[in-house]
C-alpha cells in the first residue's frame, strides 16, 4: 500500500511538473504574441520613415529618429484637442458613472416598481438606435452641436454600463441597506455611504471603460464640431494628420515630408503611441479593480 501510494506521488508530481512547464511555456507565447503588435509599433515609431520602408524591422529601431514625434506635435491645434480630450474625459467620466451608479442603484432596489421594465427599455437601446441623421438633428434641435455639452451629455447614460453597475449591486447583502433603514438613513445616505464604497472594483471598470471611449473618440468632433477649432480633439486632430500624410503625394508637403524621412506608416505608429500612452499608464492603477469589478459584475445576479 505504502508503495503505491508513494508511486501514485510520484506520477501526480510528474504530472504536475508537466503541466506547470507546458502553461509556462503557452503562456510565454501568448505573452510575446500579445505584446509584439506593440512594440514593433514602437520600433516603426522611432525609425526613421524612409528607412522602415526597406522592411525588416522587428525588435529594435535600424535608424534611430524623433522626426515622427516632431512631425505629429507640431500638427496646428494639437494642444487645443489634447486640452479638450483631456478635459471631456475627465468630466465626461465623473458624469457618466454619476449617472450609471445612480440608475443602477434606483433599478437594483426590490421595492422599485418597473425596474423590470426599464431593464428592459435599456436593453433594447444597446440593440436598436435612431440612424446618424436623426440623431444629428436631435441634437441640432437641443442645442448641442457646436457645443462642448455633446462630448458629456450624449454619453452620460450607457446601457451595458448600467447593466454591470446593477448586477453587481444586486449581488450586495439586503442586511446592509435593511440596518442602515433601522437606523433611520435614507436613499440618498444609503447609496453614498454604504453602497458606494463596497462598489468601488466596478465602479473603477465602468470608468476606465467610459475613459478609454472618451479619449479614443474623434467622430462626434468631426460630426458635430468641425467647423469650430476650439472644440477639435487630440483624436480628430491625428486623423486630420494621418489623412493629410496619406493623401501627399505631389506636393509640396510630400517633399519636405520625403526630405524629413517621414511617411504615413511612420507618422501613424507615431500618433498611435502617443494616444495609446495616458492610457496605458492609468490602466495599471485600476488594473486590480478592473478584473474584480467586471468578473462580479457580469456574473452575479
Amino acid at each position: 500500500m505504502i508503495n503505491q501510494r508513494m508511486l501514485q506521488k510520484r506520477k501526480s508530481s510528474l504530472g504536475n511538473k508537466i503541466f506547470v512547464f507546458l502553461n509556462t511555456i503557452f503562456m510565454v507565447l501568448f505573452v510575446i504574441i500579445t505584446l509584439y503588435p506593440v512594440w514593433n509599433t514602437l520600433v516603426l515609431a522611432f525609425n526613421d520613415g524612409t528607412d522602415a520602408l526597406r522592411g525588416g524591422l522587428y525588435l529594435w529601431p535600424r535608424k534611430w529618429t524623433l522626426q515622427n514625434y516632431i512631425t505629429v506635435l507640431h500638427k496646428k491645434n494639437l494642444l487645443v484637442g489634447a486640452y479638450v480630450s483631456v478635459a471631456r474625459t475627465v468630466i465626461g467620466t465623473i458624469t457618466a458613472l454619476a449617472a450609471n451608479a445612480l440608475l443602477a442603484y434606483i433599478v437594483s432596489r426590490k421595492r422599485f416598481l418597473f425596474k423590470r421594465q426599464l431593464s428592459l427599455f435599456w436593453v433594447i437601446t444597446m440593440y436598436v438606435n435612431g440612424g446618424m441623421i436623426p440623431v444629428f438633428l436631435l441634437y441640432k434641435g437641443l442645442g448641442l452641436t457646436n457645443s462642448f455639452l455633446v462630448y458629456i451629455i450624449p454619453g452620460m447614460v450607457g446601457a451595458f454600463h448600467m447593466m454591470v453597475i446593477r448586477t453587481y449591486m444586486v449581488g450586495l447583502p439586503d442586511s446592509l441597506e435593511e440596518s442602515a433603514q433601522l437606523d433611520g438613513a435614507g436613499d440618498l445616505v444609503i447609496f453614498t455611504k454604504i453602497i458606494s464604497p463596497l462598489c468601488k472594483p466596478v465602479y473603477a471598470t465602468i470608468a476606465l471603460f467610459c475613459a478609454v471611449g472618451h479619449w479614443n473618440s474623434w467622430f462626434d468632433a468631426m460630426l458635430y464640431n468641425r467647423m469650430n477649432a476650439n472644440l477639435t480633439t487630440l483624436q480628430y486632430e491625428l486623423m486630420k494628420l494621418l489623412s493629410s500624410v496619406s493623401n501627399q503625394s505631389n506636393s509640396v508637403e510630400s517633399m519636405k515630408n520625403a526630405v524629413a524621412a517621414v511617411t504615413p506608416t511612420s507618422v501613424r505608429s507615431a500618433a498611435t503611441i502617443l494616444t495609446m500612452l495616458p492610457i496605458v499608464c492609468l490602466y495599471p492603477f485600476l488594473q486590480r479593480y478592473f478584473v474584480t469589478g467586471l468578473t462580479i459584475g457580469g456574473v452575479k445576479g
